[in-house]
């Protein structure tokens, strides 16, 4: 299998460090190396590669920005985004994968846990030795993750947990679950580990889009967990969601090595394909195709980028996120139908990865934010007019 050169049109790699080009590099390796070889049988199978998870761990690609104390690598959020996009570039439920344990259980963690609760989790966590998921989303509550109807109650030792959550990565999987439950009206986060009474995480089966990657339900039926395992800093709303741009923001780039492993397959298919004693790069309906994904490709790196800097400089906003969510997940999965096209009735065969990308993204435009969810978010910021009800 030939090696990734990369899509670079406008020589991007010119506003990177040498430490971010490195990351990006050993992720690319990582990939061409461990992930494409495997992804297309777990994509068959429907089950999530989890050979590959200590190798994950050992590069540092959990929990990638959070300090070395902890046992992490310490990386800006840049380099961070080249993780998310080379990951994706292989397969978004494997990208999914190390997003969850990243950004929406280790994060909270390390940002509304104990000092025990860190020292206890975080090193785990990032060595791979322990797997985690994040239980916001319930089975009537997507959108409007306010309704949520899983409650907890306070008692003499701790809480009791009742409730569903629903469409959870890695929760079958998962060590620890980082739930989010309503106390007495006020939202916060618990810590419910594996194996505790009560609670259960069946896996979810018969997806058509991502496949490789573990997708569950969380059932909470009296489940007791101590009072320590209450994330103490802080409540409200504000917490998950909080989380969920974090993620939002790995989704960004994601997207675009999603679009960038479309986009090469495409082109180079054109290049060979010859129909008409011509191969089907020298047609013009092919080169507006092909020039429409690179420019979009490379807008969504650009937007990836200044948003990373931004974030770096703690200067980033929630909306920011969700425009570049929005705007790349779109034009990702526009990329990839326009790609499946140019290989015509190839295009279907899991011999090229467009389809199974295709399928992917139809989740991920929907997940952690519906595209119409974004779409309000900016619209709520540029006109200071909600419409979300």
């Amino acid at each position: 299998m030939a090696k990734f050169q990369g899509v670079d049109y406008l020589d991007l790699d010119g506003l990177l460090s040498a430490d971010e080009r490195l990351v990006r590099q050993t992720v690319r390796e990582f990939v061409d190396d461990r992930v494409l070889p495997v992804i297309e049988h777990h994509n068959r199978a429907g089950t999530f590669p989890l050979d590959i998870v200590p190798a994950m761990a050992e590069m540092g690609f959990f929990g990638a920005t959070l300090p070395p104390e902890y046992g992490c690598a310490g990386m800006n959020n840049v380099a961070y985004g080249l993780v998310m996009q080379e990951l994706e570039r292989g397969d978004s439920g494997v990208r999914s994968f190390a997003s969850v344990q990243s950004a929406l259980v280790m994060y909270p963690i390390f940002s509304y846990g104990s000092e025990e609760q860190k020292r206890r989790w975080l090193p785990a966590l990032a060595r791979g030795e322990k797997i985690g998921c994040f239980g916001l989303t319930e089975p009537d509550f997507g959108s409007n993750p306010g309704g949520m109807i899983t409650r907890a109650e306070k008692t003499s030792d701790g809480y009791v947990l009742n409730g569903a959550k629903m469409w959870i990565t890695n929760g079958s999987i998962a060590d620890v679950a980082v739930v989010w439950a309503k106390l007495d009206g006020v939202v916060h986060g618990f810590l419910v580990e594996k194996g505790t009474p009560g609670f259960s995480a069946p896996e979810m089966k018969g997806k058509h889009s991502l496949r490789a990657s573990v997708t569950s339900e969380l059932i909470l039926d009296n489940v007791r967990v101590a009072a320590e395992s209450i994330l103490p800093k802080g409540d409200g709303l504000r917490l998950p969601l909080s989380c969920l741009s974090q993620a939002r923001y790995g989704i960004a780039w994601g997207a675009v090595g999603a679009a960038m492993a479309c986009y090469d397959a495409a082109l180079n298919y054109a290049k060979t394909r010859i129909q008409f004693d011509r191969p089907i790069a020298s047609f013009q309906l092919t080169q507006a195709k092909l020039v429409h994904m690179v420019t979009e490709i490379t807008k969504a790196q650009l937007l990836s980028l200044q948003l990373g800097r931004l974030k770096d400089a703690n200067r980033a906003r929630f909306q920011q996120i969700s425009l570049a969510k929005r705007n790349n997940v779109y034009h990702a999965l526009e990329i990839a139908r326009e790609a499946r096209g140019i290989l015509g009735a190839n295009g279907i065969l899991d011999e090229y990865p467009v389809m199974r990308h295709a399928a992917n993204l139809e989740s991920v435009i929907t997940y952690e934010g519906t595209h119409e969810m974004h779409t309000l978010i900016v619209g709520e910021d540029i006109t200071g007019v909600p419409a979300f009800t």
